[in-house]
């Protein structure tokens, strides 16, 4: 050994895990060393989540919603341990030179090309052969359910809803149970076409293993594919609960009360009006078309130099799950567009791209979203859509409010002096239960009628305003047909299909479809020809006098932004919401929304689908054009190519000519 060569000096090791030369020992190796959900394993910095966020510490876990919005929004890497989460003794192990970020980081797809092709021999294969076997199976069912492009160490809130519902469903394949029975709630939610036979491939596997797996859908392939299908109606709300056909498809399509079956064998004719209003002509933007541009678009997976969306259009981004139109929609256009329109001047500054062009001629961006109306249980649909405070006055008109004095205030729920005070104008009482969830049971004063007894004896039309709240809009179209801005609210809530709703429902028992038509609604109603049909007609021009009044009012429209707003509605309802949107356009504004239900996708406008798939396979324009431009030319677009099948077989009736 040669004095003096740091290369020649002997290398000491230890197996009572201990350095002499620092006086340092480490504990034995213990698998929550490798695990950034345990105190024994995760960065002292960042407490596992790989990114600084203000105020997270251990007593946090990282799934509450205002950690999924700050990863969003002003995460930043931790510099102890470069965003891999774990301490340092964490990542100085290593198996075959890499240690457990460097596998982590990994994508499914390139980790299960790497553990099929690792072969061990001797004590290592035997340690290893059970553990890799159970690796490549886990795997496997990842890329089956179409997630072969996420990286194993993917932030959760990174995740889009179709993906995270899909990972779920992988670790249940990964148990390998029998005789479980599945119950899954809407799987097909945010699942592309493609990806939807994936998910009902995997069904069936499930099903194959000796399970039993019941669906809630409203997804039309997953009914056709159902052994035996349980139709519930016939209405919604009050006007349902009973079982109206049950068995295969068969039996649905021949009972004449099932509106299922009446879809199932019937499906809608597109386009449900005459024509589109053209985006192109001969490959050039019509005149006069107003439309934003996103220049350098740079976010996640997103990477785009240009991409132009028309406005007083109905446009749909369409692609398969993880292929960036979350990122493009919501993430840059809209949070740009709504800084940018928050501002008394304009701003340089966007985030997530160089620069937005023509987003001038807007006069306000909306995202309508699912999320709740409310946040009390004193809120309910009557407060949301702003018909309360005219059902009020109409009250306080009355003779005999007159006579005792009461002004509006008096039938309001919110404050005191008309409202019954033993609820507090919420119709029922919460009972704390010492080791149950806390019950609700009916104020024993008021009777849920929320108001106390003297408030009561007014009466409006021969009703009193208890009676009025507990009304379905269906029921107060009719008891309000003498008011015609009253009536006119009621009548596009039954437009939509909420009639069966009650005024006074608390805006917590509302679903999120029902929440988001609600909003759709108040929009509405803020236009006087809202209410009207709409005005296309096989008549009218992309220019000039026979313009419908899409293209009359190019200036101060609003955008509305909606993320697959078919969530939980039913093929009747989905119609309905088509018509909502269309409306929405008819009275000049624009309509960007992202979607993968076939029937809305083939009533757009414009269609820009992204892909070609998800990750960082993603992130492009692959086509754009009318769903008919889609589907005569399906090369390379997932889109496309389900979309030229779903035309054929609904025998599409739009003129070509026209678009």
């Amino acid at each position: 050994v040669l004095k003096g060569t740091k290369a020649d000096r002997p290398q000491v090791f230890s197996t009572k895990r201990a350095c002499p030369g620092c006086d340092r020992s480490f504990e034995e190796l213990d698998p929550r060393l490798f695990s950034y959900n345990s105190r024994h394993g995760w960065c002292e910095r960042c407490y596992g989540a790989g990114e600084l966020l203000a105020g997270f510490d251990e007593e946090q876990t990282g799934e509450e919603v205002c950690w999924n919005e700050w990863w969003d929004d002003a995460a930043r890497t931790c510099p102890a341990c470069e965003g891999q989460r774990l301490r340092p003794e964490a990542l100085e192990v290593n198996f075959q030179n890499r240690s457990i970020a460097d596998y982590a980081a990994l994508s499914v797809e390139s980790a299960g090309e790497y553990f099929d092709g690792l072969r061990l021999e001797g004590r290592d294969e035997e340690i290893a052969h059970d553990i890799l076997a159970e690796l490549r199976t886990r795997l496997r069912f990842l890329m089956d359910v179409g997630l072969s492009y996420l990286s194993l160490d993917r932030g959760a809130p990174t995740l889009s809803g179709g993906e995270s519902r899909r990972v779920r469903l992988a670790a249940q394949l990964g148990s390998n149970l029998r005789g479980v029975c599945y119950i899954l709630d809407e799987p097909s939610i945010g699942l592309h076409s493609r990806d939807n036979e994936m998910l009902l491939s995997t069904l069936t596997m499930l099903q194959a293993k000796g399970n039993t797996v019941v669906v809630v859908e409203h997804d039309e392939e997953t009914i056709r594919r159902a052994d035996h299908v349980i139709d519930l109606g016939p209405g919604a709300g009050a006007n349902g609960g009973h079982v109206v056909a049950a068995g295969r498809v068969s039996c649905l399509t021949k009972n004449r009360k099932s509106v299922t079956g009446r879809y199932l064998k019937n499906p809608l004719k597109h386009p449900l009006n005459l024509k589109r209003l053209p985006v192109k002509t001969n490959g050039r933007y019509s005149k006069n078309l107003a439309r934003i541009e996103v220049r350098g678009a740079a976010l996640h997976n997103i990477n785009l130099r240009s991409i132009k969306i028309p406005l007083n259009r109905f446009v749909c981004v369409t692609g398969v799950s993880g292929s960036g139109k979350s990122t493009l929609v919501r993430h840059i256009v809209y949070e740009n567009l709504r800084h940018q329109l928050g501002r008394r001047r304009k701003s340089s500054a966007y985030a997530g791209c160089e620069e937005i062009r023509g987003w001038e001629s807007l006069a306000r961006v909306l995202e309508v979203d699912q999320t709740p109306i409310g946040k009390t249980s004193r809120s309910c649909p009557a407060t949301y859509v702003k018909l309360w405070d005219t059902v009020r006055k109409l009250l306080a008109t009355t003779s005999e409010s007159r006579i005792r004095g009461y002004s509006a205030s008096r039938f309001s729920f919110n404050t005191k002096g008309g409202r019954c005070e033993a609820c507090q104008g919420v119709g029922e009482n919460r009972i704390e239960m010492s080791f149950l969830p806390d019950v609700r049971v009916p104020c024993d004063v008021c009777g849920e009628a929320r108001f106390n007894r003297e408030t009561l004896e007014v009466e409006y039309n021969g009703r009193n305003i208890g009676e009025v709240l507990n009304m379905s809009v269906d029921e107060a179209i009719d008891y309000f047909i003498a008011h015609e801005k009253v009536h006119r609210t009621l009548k596009l809530m039954q437009d939509v299909g909420l009639g069966y709703l009650r005024l006074g429902q608390q805006s917590q028992t509302l679903s999120g479809g029902e929440a988001q038509r609600i909003k759709l609604v108040t929009e509405l109603a803020r236009t006087r020809d809202a209410s009207g049909p709409p005005s296309r007609s096989a008549n009218d021009g992309a220019a000039g006098k026979g313009q419908d009044s899409r293209s009359r009012n190019q200036k101060g429209g609003a955008l509305y932004v909606l993320d697959e707003p078919t969530i939980g509605l039913h093929m009747a309802d989905v119609e309905k919401l088509i018509r909502v949107l269309h409306r929405l356009v008819e009275v000049g504004n624009s309509v960007l929304i992202i979607e993968h239900n076939l029937d809305v996708i083939a009533e757009a406008d414009w269609i820009i689908d992204m892909g070609p798939e998800g990750g960082n396979a993603g992130g492009r324009v692959i086509a754009e054009g009318s769903p008919e431009d889609l589907a005569a030319s399906p090369s390379g677009s997932h889109t496309a190519r389900f979309l030229k099948g779903f035309l054929a077989e609904r025998g599409s009736s739009v003129n070509r000519n026209a678009c």
